[in-house]
């Protein structure tokens, strides 16, 4: 996902067009999911949230740190001293809104893809397969 301010900060306002990354076009779709069950056949431009990035990013950055806290923190501030640090601050951020645009979405599960913000296609690790199936019940639903 390309990391700019402005997305981040319209996402966190529930802008999911900004987030998927697509044009006026057609339909916004996120993913959400987990590094355990990663989504397959991915359409260029559709966001993949993976809502487990937040710990793996803890995981990665406390790694080799001493359990006494004070050289711990002294070396904390070290690795957020050098220009690079805000790569890793931009990730945390864009990590942390894609867990607040699920938690506004009202994921309960993964994978989830959701299309234009309303409708959710659970279980669906292959994300052609379920916009397909998001085609097919709103077809249906516009028969109605």
């Amino acid at each position: 996902m390309e990391r700019r301010q402005s997305c981040r900060w319209l996402a966190a306002f529930g802008l999911s067009a900004c987030l998927a990354g697509s044009a006026l076009a057609g339909p916004a779709v996120e993913v959400f999911t987990t590094a355990g069950e990663p989504a397959v056949n991915v359409p260029l431009g559709v966001a993949v949230i993976e809502l487990d990035a937040p710990g793996r990013l803890d995981a990665e950055l406390s790694q080799d740190l001493p359990a006494d806290l004070e050289v711990a923190e002294g070396l904390m501030r070290e690795r957020m001293s050098v220009p690079e640090w805000q790569e890793t601050a931009d990730r945390y951020a864009d990590s942390y809104l894609g867990l607040v645009r699920a938690w506004q979405l009202g994921i309960e599960k993964v994978p989830a893809v959701v299309v234009d913000g309303r409708h959710v296609i659970y279980g669906q690790p292959d994300v052609a397969a379920a916009l397909r199936e998001a085609e097919r019940l709103l077809g249906q639903e516009g028969q109605r």
